[in-house]
């Protein structure tokens, strides 16, 4: 089980550095971005509360990114600031966009495949 922590860690500093990288460097399109953190969301879950379900993890991780994403609609004085940060805007985005609820669906389910397929756990769940 600890091995398997040690795994999501990892992959989540991975995740972190690829996603970043993707709104550095031109001619990476904005989506995998917004992929890249929907499988970062999954797998910091699968880290946090390592005993869930992957499919609870993965349910979780949706409702976490969709409701990032809604909340961008909402404009009061200092979540606007917190997302003018570099970290703030990391996190909570800065307007909300349809087509990002779709990549969060991709992304989310190619962690859980990823997942599923590649990291093993005692009770296969």
């Amino acid at each position: 089980m600890k091995n398997n922590r040690l795994n999501y860690f990892i992959l989540i500093l991975l995740i972190l550095i690829l996603g970043i990288l993707s709104r550095k460097i031109s001619g990476i399109p904005l989506f995998i971005g917004d992929v890249l953190y929907a499988v970062l969301i999954y797998f910091g879950f699968r880290f946090i509360l390592i005993d869930l379900k992957k499919a609870t993890s993965l349910l979780l991780s949706l409702l976490f990114c969709f409701s990032i994403e809604i909340l961008q609609l909402v404009q009061i004085d200092w979540l606007i600031a917190i997302r003018k940060t570099t970290l703030g805007h990391y996190i909570l985005g800065e307007g909300f966009l349809w087509s990002d609820l779709l990549c969060y669906i991709i992304g989310t389910l190619l962690a859980f495949l990823i997942d599923l397929k590649f990291i093993k756990t005692q009770n296969s769940n």
